[in-house]
C-alpha cells in the first residue's frame, strides 16, 4: 500500500488534515506539538470507476456511484521546528517517521497565523514563503547527516578490488527507502570524484539532496486557504511548487455533516447539497466552505492526495477480474478490486501485486474491454480491467 505522510511545522493543521482523511479519533489542539508519536490510518484516492461504462454500477463500498476510492496509508507525524536535522523539537522522532513514506504532503499555514516555531500569531503576520521549502530543506539536511556520518565506512570499502559504489550507496541508503536505480540515477546526474576519500561535503549533500528529491517527492498544502489573505496563495503558487490551496477545517465538517446526513457530500466533490434539518449557524457556516469551494474547485483535501498519487508519483489503477465478461471474482462480485501500481507496471506486475502466487503462477492476460489477450509487455494505463490467467487459484 502506498504511504504518504504528512509533514510542516506544529500547528499548520497536519492533524486536521488527518483527521479529515481518515475520519479517525486523534487530538487536534491550537498548541505546538499536539501530535507526539505518528498517526498512522487508511485513507483513499479517488479516480473514476470503470462501472460508470457498465448498466449498473458496482455494489463495492468503496465505489460511490462511480466515485471510486482506492486506499493509501496516511501518516500524520510530529510538527516540525527549524534545527529540526539536528535534533531540535522532536526532528529526529519526525524525521525518522519518514523513511518509510512514498512521498510528502507539507502542510503550510497560508494564513500566516503562526510563526516559525508553530505558535499562534495574528494571522497575516508570518509570511508563509518562509515555511514553503522548510520540510524539503530539514529533510535534505537530515539525509546529508546521515550521508556524512557512515561516510568512513564507505571510504574503507573503497579500498576493496570489488569496490561498487553504487552498491555501497544503494546499501547506506536502503533505510531511506531508496532503490539501487534511484541511487545509481542520482549518481548519473552528479559530478564527483571516483574515489570516495576526495569527497568533500558538498558532493554528500548534493546526493542526499538529489536522493531525497527522487524518494520522497513533496506536495505542498495551502492550509487555512478560507482564512488566508489571497495574495498569500497566489505568492505561494508562483514558486513553482505543486501547490493546493485547502481548508482540512472545512473538510472534517462536511465529513462529520454527510456522517450525521445533514449533507451529501462524497471526498473530493467540489460541491455539497444541504439533505437535513441545520441550524442557521451550521448554514452560515456551510455557505462559507461552499465559498471557498467554489474558489478552489473543493476542500484540496482529496485533491493533495489524489495529486500525491497520480501526479507526483505517476501511479495507475487497475482493476483484476476473473471474469472478463461480467467483470466479477469468483463470488460474483463486480470490480471487487482495485490497485495502484507505477506507471509503466505490465499485467504480470499486478498479478504480482494480486498475490505472490497468482504472480509465480501468470500464463497471460486479457483486456476485459475488449476480451483479447494482451501482451506481456503491454503497460497498464489508467482505469484498466483486466483478467489475470494464472496456474494458481
Amino acid at each position: 500500500m502506498i504511504t504518504i505522510a504528512l509533514a510542516g511545522k506544529p500547528n499548520a493543521g497536519k492533524s486536521t488534515f488527518y483527521k479529515a482523511a481518515t475520519m479517525s479519533d486523534v487530538d487536534v489542539a491550537n498548541y505546538p506539538f499536539t501530535t507526539i508519536d505518528a498517526n498512522r490510518g487508511v485513507s483513499y484516492v479517488r479516480t473514476e470507476c470503470p462501472c460508470l461504462e457498465r448498466d449498473e454500477r458496482c455494489g463495492d463500498e468503496a465505489c460511490r456511484d462511480g466515485k471510486r476510492y482506492v486506499p493509501i496509508e496516511l501518516i500524520d507525524v510530529a510538527g516540525l521546528v527549524p534545527g529540526a536535522h539536528e535534533g531540535k523539537g522532536l526532528g529526529n522522532q519526525f524525521l525518522d517517521a519518514l523513511t518509510n513514506a512514498d512521498v510528502i504532503v507539507n502542510v503550510v499555514d497560508a494564513s500566516g497565523g503562526t510563526n516559525e516555531e508553530g505558535e499562534p500569531v495574528e494571522v497575516g503576520s508570518h509570511d508563509p514563503i518562509e515555511d514553503v521549502n522548510f520540510v524539503e530543506e530539514e529533510m535534505d539536511l537530515w539525509l546529508a547527516g546521515i550521508v556524512d556520518r557512515n561516510w568512513e565506512s564507505i571510504e574503507r570499502k573503497s579500498r576493496s578490488p570489488d569496490f561498487d559504489l553504487d552498491d555501497a550507496l544503494a546499501d547506506m541508503l536502503t533505510g531511506f527507502g531508496a532503490t539501487e536505480a534511484e541511487v545509481a540515477a542520482s549518481l548519473r546526474s552528479l559530478d564527483y570524484p571516483e574515489d570516495p576519500i576526495q569527497w568533500t561535503d558538498e558532493h554528500r549533500e548534493a546526493l542526499a539532496r538529489d536522493v531525497r528529491a527522487r524518494t520522497k517527492p513533496i506536495v505542498l498544502v495551502a492550509n487555512k486557504a478560507d482564512v488566508a489573505p489571497e495574495e498569500n496563495v497566489a505568492r505561494m503558487r508562483e514558486t513553482g511548487k505543486m501547490v493546493i490551496p485547502a481548508t482540512a477545517d472545512g473538510e472534517l465538517a462536511l465529513r462529520k455533516g454527510a456522517e450525521a446526513g445533514l449533507i451529501d457530500y462524497d471526498p473530493g466533490d467540489e460541491d455539497f447539497e444541504i439533505a437535513g434539518d441545520v441550524s442557521d449557524a451550521q448554514r452560515k457556516g456551510l455557505e462559507r466552505i461552499r465559498e471557498v469551494m467554489a474558489e478552489y474547485g473543493g476542500t484540496g483535501v482529496q485533491e493533495a492526495l489524489d495529486r500525491a498519487v497520480y501526479d507526483l508519483l505517476d501511479h495507475v489503477t487497475a482493476f483484476p477480474v476473473q471474469n472478463e465478461t461480467r467483470w466479477t471474482d469468483a463470488k460474483g462480485n463486480v470490480l471487487p478490486d482495485a490497485f495502484l501500481l507505477p506507471r509503466g507496471s505490465t499485467p504480470r506486475d499486478l498479478a504480482y501485486a494480486v498475490h505472490s502466487d497468482i504472480g509465480d503462477g501468470y500464463l497471460h492476460a486479457v483486456d476485459a474491454r475488449s476480451k483479447r489477450r494482451i501482451s506481456d509487455a503491454y503497460e497498464l494505463e489508467e482505469g484498466d480491467v483486466i483478467k489475470i490467467v494464472s496456474t494458481a487459484k
